[in-house]
């Protein structure tokens, strides 16, 4: 959404006024909204709840896009209105940061919940997190160049109010939905809201885990920047270089739906494979058709169709992989106690991988040379490499999920701090209606919740 803004203000007050350094400045005030929503309400949510964060967070994007919408200078000057802008920006980042801590933790915890089918946790997450965000891509290229229908091209002022105007709708009626909510039942009985959280105990037993699933989210969020300069060359092979905002819209709905056969079909694979194996094999998949598409590129741009063919398979396995399952592996290797700070601080660092990458693959392209295919093949030699990485990071120091894995997590995190002298009959929360500690449960049951914890951490 910000990059067509971005094009539709260059469009109406030209290049001189609106520059290169505004475009960036927006965006990187976003990145820099989002990496502090993802920390700030990492924090809320395991100390006030998941449903006050959701629901603040949806407020802010309510109001922060409503007025983005509304933005204007001082006697209507470009830069008070980059200002306000940027303004509204940075804390409209701060929302949608705090749905990946608050919205995307609650919905693992509720993946859980009695009546959903052992064979089918991951997959309703998934369903509920990455697809929604990949449909809203969709969603969100389509409704400006329906805007631009109806409004036509001596209008752009309204299409690109219109086009932050309406995400305000939305976000009012989940706002609303949410109000009626309850706290998942996971963190009604692990929550440490109401102690003080032991947190040296914590790094102690999940540094590594957490180490490891921030540095794939880095690496993935970094590597996915260049090959999104392919999507230029796509389309301007296509359309011969048009410039036209319908074509130029047109095929930005027809990129983002790339993403979709990768993140519904992964869905329907992550309960079979689990997590880490089908993040592996989006990965190993993803690597190989980008050696291919930079081996090629001299053959394939003259071919431009199989081009743009391979390019929506590479998105594709991006979305089935690390798309869909990082935020498994980020919500669901962690305990409750602790869930949103350990996803909120994975996420950051994914999206500070994103803003690196932004910086670092243009110095990478000028210094391959711009005036050969090196300037355009090499970076991806780089990134394709850089997948293969993480598939071994990955294979090596993330642990297999099984079913029902933040019960056995939580079980073996209790008696982990029982252990280390820690009173855990102290957590979970005063008004739950019920008490759970690790001494409730039949040793039998206990036991076996332990070992299937132990076992999957050797494996």
């Amino acid at each position: 959404m910000g990059n067509i803004v971005n094009t539709l203000l260059t469009r109406i007050y030209g290049t001189e006024k609106f520059n290169a350094n505004y475009s960036r400045t927006l965006s990187s005030i976003t990145f820099a909204g989002t990496v502090a929503g993802m920390l700030i309400f990492g924090y809320l949510s395991d100390k006030v709840g998941r449903k006050f964060g959701m629901t603040l967070a949806t407020a802010i994007v309510a109001l922060f896009s409503g007025l983005s919408a509304a933005s204007s200078g001082a006697h209507h000057s470009i830069g008070g209105l980059i200002a306000m802008l940027c303004t509204c920006r940075f804390m409209l980042g701060i929302g949608i940061g705090a749905e990946y801590p608050c919205g995307s933790v609650a919905a693992s915890e509720q993946s859980e919940e009695e009546g959903i089918s052992k064979r089918a946790q991951h997959r309703w997450f998934t369903l509920a997190t990455n697809s929604m965000i990949d449909f809203g891509f969709v969603v969100s290229s389509f409704v400006p160049l329906v805007l631009f229908w109806i409004f036509g091209p001596n209008h752009l002022r309204a299409v690109w109010r219109l086009t932050l105007g309406l995400g305000v709708v939305p976000a009012v009626a989940v706002f609303i939905w949410r109000l009626r909510m309850q706290e998942p039942t996971r963190f009604r009985k692990d929550s440490m809201r109401d102690v003080q959280i032991p947190y040296l105990l914590i790094f102690r037993r999940y540094w590594p885990s957490l180490a490891a699933v921030s540095f794939t989210w880095f690496l993935y969020d970094f590597i996915t920047y260049p090959f999104g300069i392919y999507s230029t060359t796509i389309t301007s092979t296509i359309t011969g270089g048009s410039d036209s905002l319908t074509v130029v819209f047109g095929w930005g709905v027809v990129i983002n739906l790339f993403y979709m056969p990768g993140t519904i079909g992964g869905a329907f694979l992550v309960d079979y494979l689990g997590p880490k194996y089908t993040m592996i094999t989006g990965l190993v998949c993803q690597a190989v058709v980008g050696f291919i598409m930079s081996g090629l590129y001299n053959k394939l741009v003259d071919h431009i169709a199989a081009f743009a063919v391979l390019y929506g398979i590479f998105l594709s396995f991006g979305e089935l992989g690390p798309g869909n399952c990082l935020g498994l592996l980020a919500s669901k290797t962690g305990p409750t106690a602790v869930r949103g700070q350990y996803y909120g601080i994975a996420a950051a660092v994914g999206k500070v991988g994103a803003f690196a990458g932004t910086w670092a693959f243009p110095a990478i392209i000028k210094d391959f040379g711009t005036s050969s295919n090196a300037g355009i093949t090499g970076p991806f030699w780089i990134g394709s490499g850089l997948a293969i990485l993480s598939a071994l990071v990955t294979f090596f120091f993330i642990r297999p999920l099984s079913a029902d894995g933040m019960a056995e997590e939580d079980a073996a995190f209790r008696q982990y701090l029982e252990a280390h002298g820690w009173d855990t009959s102290r957590m979970g929360l005063a008004d739950a209606g019920e008490t759970w500690s690790q001494d409730s449960l039949p040793e039998k049951e206990k036991e076996k919740d332990i070992a299937a914890v132990d076992e999957n951490r050797q494996v």
